[in-house]
């Protein structure tokens, strides 16, 4: 059996069912309840199993409770209550000077623990104490003049230096030269430890292709070389 479709109570039909907010309507019929415009399951809005449009949907606001006698007794009362229970606390607490805290098996463990480090530390200052009052103070010795130390003793206190560490390979060398020679026409900063810098106007001589995009080549102005780009420079 078809359902009646929630607006207009007429039996709705497969091919024009839209199913949404528990009910059944017709797809003419699922509109806004204010300005009645057609609706969609993208845009509609429910409030109170009734579709609404984006404009027309209700906003919920705070309900004001008015100050009737019957709420002002309750809110009288409900402070008074408060009042008694805090006095209780505190005549219940008073002259205990300290917060009751729960003993529960992590405060116990913490307890242990600062009794563990009072002993310790007891036991310490004791024997520190105890090795102060009892050891006479030691003596500053003079070194005797006739002693003079053998090749021997002194061989043993010999200090070997840690093996230095392996030195950074270098690196590859450049291609062979081919001998040409370039103009800088802007200024380049090295971006990497194999690239040369250079300026606008530097000669760059000995010039390798290694691409289409980068050079190999040495600044004749600071004899540094290594890798330049090859769109900064124009052959001479």
């Amino acid at each position: 059996m078809n359902p009646l479709c929630g607006r207009c109570n007429r039996v709705v039909y497969p091919t024009e069912k839209v199913n949404c907010l528990d009910k059944y309507w017709h797809k003419g019929c699922f509109s806004c309840e204010i300005c009645k415009m057609t609706l969609n399951m993208k845009n509609y809005k429910g409030f109170e199993k009734k579709p609404y449009c984006n404009a027309h949907y209700p906003k919920t606001n705070f309900t004001c409770v008015a100050d009737t006698p019957e709420n002002l007794r309750l809110k009288q009362q409900s402070k008074m209550q408060s009042q008694v229970l805090y006095k209780e606390e505190f005549e219940k607490n008073k002259g205990k000077g300290f917060s009751v805290v729960a003993d529960t098996p992590e405060m116990q463990r913490i307890k242990k623990t600062q009794d563990n480090i009072s002993n310790i530390k007891y036991h310490e200052d004791f024997e520190k104490s105890k090795s102060g009052g009892d050891a006479p103070p030691s003596q500053p010795q003079t070194p005797n003049p006739a002693y003079q130390p053998s090749p021997a003793a002194s061989q043993n206190f010999h200090y070997e230096p840690a093996a230095p560490e392996p030195a950074r390979p270098a690196a590859a060398a450049p291609p062979p030269s081919s001998g040409k020679r370039y103009r800088a026409v802007y200024d380049y900063s090295a971006a990497d430890e194999d690239e040369v810098s250079f300026q606008d106007g530097d000669v760059i001589v000995d010039v390798q292709v290694i691409d289409e995009g980068w050079m190999y080549g040495r600044v004749e102005r600071t004899g540094h070389q290594g890798m330049l780009p090859a769109n900064y420079v124009e052959a001479i």
